[in-house]
């Protein structure tokens, strides 16, 4: 399975490169769908944002990203770091004094503000003062038109941005408006791009919705929920790790995850999810085995009477997969994810005793017997013990899938 984006480049007016529009596909067809433009956001915030990071798909240039009212009144783009995205409020979302107060927030924060494909309409001009940026559909405005608007607004001092420019004379027409910033297939057509997408079982969701929809969020159940699925899990670690929450915090378990975050921005990360990933397949074999590690490494964690350390094992077996889930290696997942140090050091194999619980499940699963008996030794545990937690694992994480 993989997700599908386009990017166009947004040059300066000596075409200079200087940042890209992510553009939602579903396919290897470079065109819009027909799709409900918040599930396109939400799609593309979840499939490039939450995976790889939005960085990754710009090359650490800004990405202007559409943005329809609901995602905005309910503040998606505030796990964004504001220093990487430009917000684009589409032409048709309807005005309201939430969507104002929504603006007016996210401009507080950092956020810098587009209207997008701009249609000059003075109802538009109670949100100039939260604007930075005004883009303008040249194709479908004169430029008489243009310039007429141009001046009108020309003391509130934004910055102009042209869209659709195909040619060379309306390039240079832009230019003496004013117009600083330019797109359009006279640059450059949208380049497609694609990667591997993390899958979330239906069912998960669906529970996740139902939970989130409750006055009160019962955090051990939905710690239940996200242990059975590495691709929540991945997900909820990449929406901690932005300006909002502070990079600096080391995760250790999954209730520590949930709580961490709280309530509010919990519903908001599940109704994140739930726009975007309902439709999908079920999980894969990679997540059969990061199901078995993480279920097999706790209960080691647990026979060695390691109090703190269950909750640390089963977060390192459910991402022990994780490099191949996303075709990354995993030094470069490693470092975008907001886990505890011990953590990370295992997934890079690195020598502590989480990466010996990792190997212990590596060679069961593999059915390497006496390399799993001489860890076994070197932690002082019975082997019968260690077999039955393995096949309690694999019955475990069967049971998860089948769910």
């Amino acid at each position: 399975m993989y997700s599908y984006v386009a990017r166009q480049p947004i040059l300066d007016i000596n075409q200079n490169l200087v940042a890209y529009e992510l553009l939602f596909r579903d396919g290897d067809s470079n065109y819009f769908p027909n799709i409900n433009p918040d599930q396109a956001t939400s799609n593309i915030l979840t499939n490039n944002h939450l995976t790889m990071g939005v960085e990754q798909v710009t090359g650490d240039l800004p990405a202007y990203i559409n943005f329809h009212a609901d995602t905005l009144i309910r503040h998606f783009p505030s796990f964004l770091d504001p220093k990487k995205i430009v917000i684009e409020i589409l032409e048709d979302v309807p005005i309201s004094d939430e969507l104002l107060a929504a603006c007016k927030s996210l401009k507080e924060q950092g956020y810098v503000l587009a209207l997008d494909d701009h249609d000059f309409d003075p109802k538009w001009d109670v949100f100039l003062p939260y604007i930075d940026i005004i883009k303008v559909d040249v194709l479908s405005i004169s430029i008489l038109e243009v310039s007429r608007y141009v001046n009108r607004i020309k003391p509130y001092n934004k910055t102009l941005l042209a869209e659709k420019v195909e040619t060379a004379q309306q390039f240079e027409q832009l230019k003496m408006l004013g117009f600083s910033l330019f797109q359009g297939y006279f640059f450059a057509k949208p380049e497609m791009l694609k990667q591997k997408k993390i899958t979330t079982t239906k069912h998960n969701i669906l529970e996740l919705i139902n939970q989130a929809s409750k006055m009160s969020l019962d955090f051990d159940h939905i710690s239940d929920i996200f242990s059975s699925d590495p691709g929540l899990t991945y997900k909820l670690l990449r929406f901690i790790n932005s300006p909002t929450y502070g990079r600096s915090q080391q995760i250790t378990s999954l209730k520590h995850a949930l709580v961490y975050i709280g309530e509010v921005e919990l519903k908001k990360f599940i109704a994140l999810l739930a726009l975007s990933d309902l439709a999908e397949d079920k999980a894969s074999e990679l997540m059969r085995i990061s199901l078995f590690r993480a279920r097999f490494c706790e209960q080691i964690g647990q026979l060695l009477k390691d109090s703190d350390n269950p909750p640390k094992a089963f977060l390192t077996g459910l991402l022990s997969m994780i490099d191949g889930i996303l075709d990354h290696d995993i030094q470069s997942v490693v470092e975008i994810l907001p886990i505890d140090q011990d953590i990370k050091s295992a997934l890079l194999g690195e020598a502590i005793y989480l990466t010996n619980y990792l190997d212990l499940a590596k060679h069961f699963e593999q059915g390497q017997w006496l390399h799993s008996e001489s860890i076994a030794q070197q932690f002082g545990l019975d082997m019968e013990k260690c077999s039955a937690a393995h096949i309690e694992a694999m019955s475990w994480a069967d049971s998860m899938l089948s769910c």
